[in-house]
């Protein structure tokens, strides 16, 4: 559960940290503002991003679904600044399907906690792969991280691109070269 009362007196603390008046005029309700945000941001917290995946319908379709360019947001726990960018999914169905508005609110949902694009990606198909009982899911993402961007080694326009294939799309198949192609991945087998 999260604590805006607590939040507010950490950021409080954190401007008078760095040497600014928490009671100046534009800062003033700073630590009310940031409170409200981190409520919202870290909303995933605690919530379980099967929980919509689990009712679908047996259509008996087997071919594959995909969901491109879904922009995505979060925030890294490292530094507690955003990274976002765009994921690509696919799904291999054993027949039975669900509303891909499900499948953005599961990203959503993970997204919506301290994260690391790397244990994001693999949530994610992971999560799809056991509840969508899926035959395969691939998953990529390709994010901009503002802790690389705007500070440390400031590489603005970098992004980091990360992988999960679960099921079929096996590595070193033919049906993993062909999903990684049609979402936008590499086709080797690295």
């Amino acid at each position: 559960m999260i604590s805006e009362r607590a939040i507010e007196t950490a950021i409080t603390n954190i401007i008078q940290s760095i040497g600014e008046d928490p009671q100046r005029s534009g800062l003033k309700e700073t630590p009310q503002r940031v409170a409200e945000m981190y409520k919202e941001l870290f909303s995933g917290i605690g919530e379980d991003p099967a929980q919509d995946l689990l009712s679908g319908f047996e259509e008996g379709h087997h071919d594959l679904v995909t969901l491109c360019d879904i922009p995505f947001y979060s925030i890294c726990e490292h530094h507690l600044i955003p990274f976002f960018g765009a994921a690509q999914i696919g799904y291999l169905p054993n027949g039975r399907i669900v509303g891909v508005g499900k499948i953005v609110h599961a990203l959503d949902i993970l997204t919506r906690r301290p994260q690391v694009q790397e244990r994001l990606t693999t949530q994610l198909a992971d999560t799809l792969f056991m509840a969508l009982g899926a035959k395969g899911v691939a998953v990529v993402m390709k994010a901009e991280h503002l802790c690389m961007s705007m500070r440390g080694i400031q590489r603005p326009g970098t992004r980091v691109a990360t992988y999960a294939i679960r099921g079929t799309f096996r590595r070193g198949s033919m049906a993993r070269r062909e999903i990684l192609a049609i979402l936008g991945g590499t086709q080797s087998d690295a």
